[in-house]
């Protein structure tokens, strides 16, 4: 399949309807799309390859685009095999293509295929161009989003952001579906972790010219950009988008999902419109995950399980540490027959969470709801209902001083400190620790260079 996003810009992209599990994870239930690019001028650039499950379908979009011209660039925005994976059948019929990427992608070449011979290459750093005659290439890197050697191409004459795995989602492009839903799946499990990295770029993309987003999944993105932005400064940031409650829980015998029933009927009751429940013993986690993130409040329901909690919820509760759960109020519901302890666990879990704000009126369950546990779900439905304006006040509150924080942290990164070559955090101070471990991708302290 080709399609002409503009008249020297091509698709040749693939569907992937076989595909049950993306990165061997995630439900994909709509297939998944791989995007490539190609750049017609006096110089033709084609933009990344694609998973090895459609080279062959890849390879006759891009002959088809190509209508017997040959290309003179491969550009490797992002070394996951979901995108590269076809650069060698690429390379066997275009043997005098020149590869362009960075330091950290033709390391990562040599690392995927030992046996493959490169050719001609051209490495760039962060800022360079490349002209193909009508069209200027600027390359944008973006450490982190979501791997190391991530970086993103700007062609500035018709004004296209080619973004690698940012602004992509999950679903194939032959599906006709809402854009937000599946994207916000894909961000929040896939790159949800590097928020900070995302910022950076979006940074960087604000002074740019744009007015067509090309993501290595998913559809081109030519209207109401800032949509679509707002929502990525939204996510990256770890603010949530909507006034609700997420309630997620396990029940083994029924009596912790009474309680989360009941817990749900008193919120609508006081006015919450938006109340998602789910079981993580059989929804798909990641949309579990999904909602937590997308909700400013957010319920933890389990039994305490060999004293400790039930797996489904410690898995869930990993899910979103991993990814910085933050900015959230949380309120708990724990059961146990004979020694409860899955509340105190619970909450010491986000002892070291960012701007959480753990509920006082929680929940005990003793085996069975029984008429005191009723008034302890109706306090923690107060609780958790709230005043809305104070909520929305202190959400502004916190907002300011998130920006003051950053403001203060790029400053001091400004005159001071060490940066990490792989990932780019900046550890503020005039000496690393020899023992120092990148808390963002834990390489060592040989791993960073004084900040310039």
């Amino acid at each position: 399949m080709i399609n002409n996003i503009t008249d020297s810009v091509v698709y040749v992209g693939a569907n992937d309807h076989e595909l049950d599990l993306f990165e061997s994870q995630y439900i994909v239930p709509n297939g998944m799309a791989y995007n490539s690019y190609v750049i017609k001028d006096d110089k033709i650039a084609v933009i990344d390859t694609i998973d090895k499950r459609k080279t062959d379908e890849w390879m006759a979009n891009v002959e088809e685009a190509l209508a017997g011209a040959v290309p003179d660039y491969l550009i490797i925005q992002h070394m996951e095999p979901d995108h590269s994976a076809s650069i060698g059948a690429f390379r066997d019929k275009y043997p005098d293509v020149t590869i362009v990427g960075n330091k950290k992608t033709f390391r990562m070449i040599g690392q995927f295929f030992p046996a493959m011979e490169t050719g001609s290459t051209l490495e760039v750093a962060d800022g360079d161009e490349l002209d193909l005659g009508a069209h200027q290439l600027t390359f944008i890197f973006a450490p982190m989003v979501h791997w190391p050697e991530v970086m993103m191409t700007y062609e500035s004459s018709e004004k296209i952001l080619f973004s690698a795995d940012a602004f992509g989602k999950f679903g194939a492009l032959d599906k006709d579906e809402e854009w937000a839903c599946e994207a916000r799946r894909y961000y929040i499990g896939i790159v949800g972790k590097y928020g900070a990295q995302v910022q950076n770029v979006l940074k960087k993309a604000a002074k740019l010219d744009i007015e067509k987003i090309c993501p290595l999944h998913g559809p081109v993105l030519d209207e109401d950009l800032g949509y679509y932005i707002g929502l990525y400064d939204t996510w990256s940031s770890y603010r949530p988008e909507d006034s609700g409650v997420c309630i997620c829980y396990t029940s083994v015998y029924g009596n912790t999902r009474q309680a989360v029933e009941l817990l749900a009927q008193e919120l609508k009751s006081r006015g919450v419109e938006t109340v998602e429940i789910s079981d993580l013993a059989r929804c798909d986690m990641a949309e579990a995950v999904e909602d937590a993130f997308r909700y400013d409040r957010l319920v933890l329901a389990t039994t305490t399980y060999n004293s400790d909690i039930f797996p489904f919820m410690k898995e869930f509760i990993d899910h979103l540490k991993e990814r910085n759960f933050q900015n959230r109020m949380i309120g708990f519901i724990e059961n146990g027959s004979w020694a409860p302890t899955a509340l105190k666990i619970m909450k010491k879990a986000f002892e070291d969470s960012k701007d959480i704000t753990m509920a006082e009126n929680n929940v005990t369950i003793t085996s069975a709801v029984n008429d005191d546990t009723e008034k302890q779900i109706i306090a923690l439905a107060a609780e958790m209902a709230g005043d809305r304006k104070a909520g929305e006040e202190k959400t502004a509150d916190l907002e300011e001083a998130q920006k003051e924080e950053a403001e203060k942290e790029a400053a001091a990164a400004g005159n001071k400190g060490f940066v990490c070559t792989i990932c780019g955090y900046v550890y503020e101070g005039d000496t690393l620790p020899d023992d120092f471990v990148c808390p963002l991708c834990k390489q060592g302290a040989d791993a960073f260079k004084p900040v310039e």
